[in-house]
């Protein structure tokens, strides 16, 4: 048991890509709660998406700047870069979001499903860009 647990730290500390998946899910979480309770009032799809995405980001970026990319965050002015940065990523995703969103279920996908293939998309373009530009 001592070794799997100690395995998995070492995952976590080696691997930038484990704890941003983990900031990911918590962030999902947020976003699909907001998107089920907006569809569920009847809210269109894409604007719900948008809305439930938006909440996402918000704790995305305070578990990033806390956990994922760790010593990775600027101080002093560099930080307004850095978070203009990220909301610039996070304007890339939400695109890719409201996109997927809309025309899947334009074409009769059930939103739920287009939410889910939304989100994988948006992830991997979304990490790629955060990898490689905003924490640098």
């Amino acid at each position: 048991m001592s070794y799997l647990f100690n395995s998995a730290l070492q995952i976590w500390h080696r691997f930038t890509i484990t704890r941003y998946l983990v900031a990911s899910v918590v962030a999902l979480a947020l976003d699909v709660a907001v998107f089920s309770v907006l569809r569920t009032i009847g809210m269109y799809a894409g604007i719900a998406g948008a809305i439930g995405y938006c909440a996402g980001i918000v704790v995305h970026w305070l578990i990033s700047a806390s956990f994922v990319f760790t010593g990775r965050a600027k101080t002093g002015n560099a930080s307004y870069v850095q978070r203009a940065l990220f909301a610039g990523s996070a304007l890339l995703g939400l695109g890719i979001t409201i996109i997927t969103i809309s025309v899947l279920s334009s074409l009769g996908f059930n939103a739920m499903y287009a939410k889910t293939f939304a989100v994988a998309l948006s992830f991997f373009a979304v990490y790629a860009v955060r990898e490689f530009s905003v924490f640098v």
